[in-house]
């Protein structure tokens, strides 16, 4: 199942719950616009080349549209719709003020120069500029882009708006990008375990963990979970895979993920098939990764208790069938990797007062979000008698639904 049909699946298993009124289910769900743009720039050879550009804005009955930009050869217009309806509900859980957007533009960074991709950029920028905004929509980096990215949107936009830091969110730290915000998913990641560990009374110290994925998530949550005396037993990248019953160093490892470009041949453990990293003996399994990794072929191999899902849509509704039967407890995406977009909220707000906040007010914000969603997805699973994805999805979609019914938009 793809992404856009498993993300439309909890949404409706949601509103069901919810006994939401079928005009308003439907109307939920319809993206408020799309755009496509046509991006032609010259490369540095001298020929042009034409790419496509796109932005789904699916909601804003919260507040402005908030979603990524991501630069990828692969371009799937189903998945798109299938993000930026999942940051209208994302958004919604972490309750702050947005709702939700996505979007890029189909090209391959790797085959692009620095200044063929500033162009790009900057032409992209051009054709939406007077779609986005402050208070419209306020894209973020994804795949492929990052702060340069929005630096170069900040300051193509500010040409027609005036300067405008708080277009975007992720931006470098000079230019108004907030302090903490490098760390946030990963950070959030570490706190939304804490939260859900502490109801079982437990704690990360001792606990052991599993991380698919050492980017920029994976690799954070490992540092904050080993700071937090966690011990992790085994990591994987598309590089390769490690495992050490005694514990990886992790501090040794980000040493030699920045030297070599990833954790093979890391000697402070063993080799390991990528492909079984999914199934080690653990405490804590955390996707941090792709999406679809967890599926009915791996389900009834996974030996941890409970998985906290720090990427996007790593399982598919099969898997979670088979997880549930064994009692494996998942913290959903939807809540487990919203400090990202929880910190961009603070970045825009920094911006907007035009006063910067230190890391350590950043970071104790955080805290208190995460452990405030916690508490208010386990209060939906009481009342409705669910599991934490569905208590997440009813909690996102009963406040957008609200807020659609107060607004007087209902059909």
């Amino acid at each position: 199942m793809n992404a856009l049909a498993a993300t439309n699946r909890n949404f409706k298993l949601a509103a069901r719950l919810l006994g939401l009124d079928s005009k308003l289910e439907k109307s939920l769900l319809i993206p408020f616009r799309e755009i496509k743009v046509e991006c032609t720039i010259p490369k540095d050879d001298g020929t042009l080349a034409s790419f496509v550009g796109f932005r789904v804005q699916h909601d804003n009955a919260r507040g402005p549209m908030k979603g990524g930009i991501r630069y990828h050869p692969e371009v799937d217009p189903d998945e798109v719709n299938a993000l930026a309806q999942l940051m209208t509900w994302k958004t919604a859980v972490a309750n702050i003020p947005y709702g939700g957007a996505k979007g890029g533009i189909g090209c391959d960074p790797g085959e692009l120069s620095i200044s063929e991709l500033e162009r790009l950029t900057r032409v992209f920028t051009q054709k939406i500029h007077d779609l986005v905004g402050v208070h419209t929509d306020v894209p973020a980096p994804d795949m492929g882009t990052g702060p340069q990215t929005m630096a170069w949107i900040l300051d193509e936009y500010s040409k027609f708006h005036g300067y405008s830091p708080a277009v975007v969110t992720g931006k470098p730290i000079d230019l108004g990008g907030s302090l903490g915000r490098d760390a946030a998913t990963g950070r959030g990641v570490l706190y939304a375990t804490e939260a859900l560990l502490n109801e079982y009374g437990k704690s990360i110290s001792g606990q052991r963990f599993v991380i698919q994925g050492f980017g920029n998530v994976g690799s954070w949550a490992a540092r904050l979970i080993s700071e937090n005396r966690g011990k992790i037993v085994a990591i994987s990248d598309v590089t390769g895979a490690i495992k050490n019953s005694n514990g990886i160093d992790i501090p040794s490892l980000l040493k030699h993920a920045k030297e070599h470009k990833g954790v093979k041949g890391f000697e402070g453990g063993n080799p390991i098939d990528p492909k079984s990293i999914l199934v080690e003996d653990c405490d804590i399994l955390i996707p941090a990764a792709l999406g679809g990794v967890i599926n009915k072929e791996n389900a009834n191999e996974i030996k941890a208790k409970f998985i906290i899902e720090a990427a996007n849509h790593p399982t598919d509704p099969e898997g979670d069938e088979i997880l549930a039967k064994k009692g494996v407890v998942i913290l959903p995406d939807i809540f487990a990797n919203s400090g990202g977009v929880t910190v961009s909220y603070f970045e825009w707000v920094q911006n907007i007062q035009g006063f910067m906040w230190e890391e350590e007010k950043v970071n104790k914000e955080l805290k208190t979000y995460m452990t405030n969603g916690f508490k208010d997805v386990k209060e939906m699973c009481k009342s409705h008698n669910c599991d934490l994805r569905m208590g997440a999805f009813t909690l996102g979609v009963n406040r957008v639904a609200r807020a659609t019914v107060l607004r007087g938009w209902e059909a």
